[in-house]
């Protein structure tokens, strides 16, 4: 099930159940039982540099995650390539979106960026979009995103039985993030982990790791690639980041070419 949308008729974490808005129709298929000692994620109140994508305005309720990414001039965030279509223009992220508050302002797209392997055949490994946002101006002066809540920097692929913590936004409305610390592996070359909890909403959301003896919190995967996710709520998948991702920074950067991007297709699952 892509993370992005079909998943949306229930969102858990814990022994809660709330509903949101169903996006498919017809009878839900039960997952196969998850492996022995899977954990759950958690609500918490979340950080600064992760926040939820409202596509409609915040009385609409969000739908992917989105976290800041360091760059030059402090004006990007990373999502997931599948949860993007056309410009994203007038899009808003909140940052540590919490209980419906927004504690580090609202901030509006005005431009997506994918790589080409993404706008050409929606390869998975390439599932992740850069956006642009626009500065604000605060204190007399114009200011990006990442001066009011900070940045994580993109890092390389995760190894295997690396510990990271993925922070997300379950697509609702006025709620909290979840997150999960757990070991990574390998899938078919796409970095993987086991996690209840994780739902329509969650695409895009940034795996995250401290390198030891740093404070810098380094974004290491996101959730999308191998089935816009995962087919199974307690699976998911990421991109294996390459200079491609980088590439995809500095280009967002000068702001050149801006992408329409294409709707994803179907997850396969």
């Amino acid at each position: 099930m892509s993370r992005f949308s079909r998943a949306r008729g229930i969102v858990f974490f814990a022994a809660a159940l709330v509903s949101v808005e169903v996006l498919s129709a017809g009878p839900a298929v039960a997952d196969p039982p998850a492996p022995p000692g899977t954990p759950t994620a958690t609500a918490f109140a979340g950080i600064s540099t992760v926040g939820p994508l409202f596509r409609d305005g915040l009385a609409r309720g969000h739908g992917c995650t989105a976290s800041v990414v360091a760059s030059p001039r402090h004006d990007l965030v990373l999502t997931a390539a599948h949860c993007v279509s056309g410009t994203a223009a007038g899009w808003q992220f909140a940052p540590g979106y919490n209980d419906g508050q927004t504690p580090y302002g609202v901030w509006t797209v005005t431009h997506a960026y994918v790589d080409p392997t993404w706008s050409d055949g929606q390869d998975p490994q390439h599932d992740y979009a850069i956006l642009e946002l626009a500065d604000q101006r605060l204190g007399g002066r114009e200011v990006g995103v990442q001066d009011v809540a900070g940045a994580n920097i993109l890092g390389q692929a995760p190894g295997s039985d690396q510990t990271i913590t993925d922070i997300a936004y379950n697509a609702g409305i006025d709620d909290q993030p979840v997150r999960c610390t757990t070991a990574v592996y390998y899938t078919d070359d796409f970095p993987s982990f086991n996690c209840h909890g994780y739902v329509g909403g969650s695409s895009g959301s940034p795996w995250l790791s401290t390198a030891p003896g740093s404070h810098q919190t380094y974004v290491e995967g996101i959730i999308a690639g191998l089935h816009q996710g995962g087919c199974y709520e307690y699976t998911s998948y990421s991109p294996a980041f390459t200079p491609d991702a980088y590439k995809l920074i500095v280009r967002a950067t000068f702001g050149v070419h801006p992408d329409i991007v294409p709707t994803a297709g179907s997850d396969g699952c």
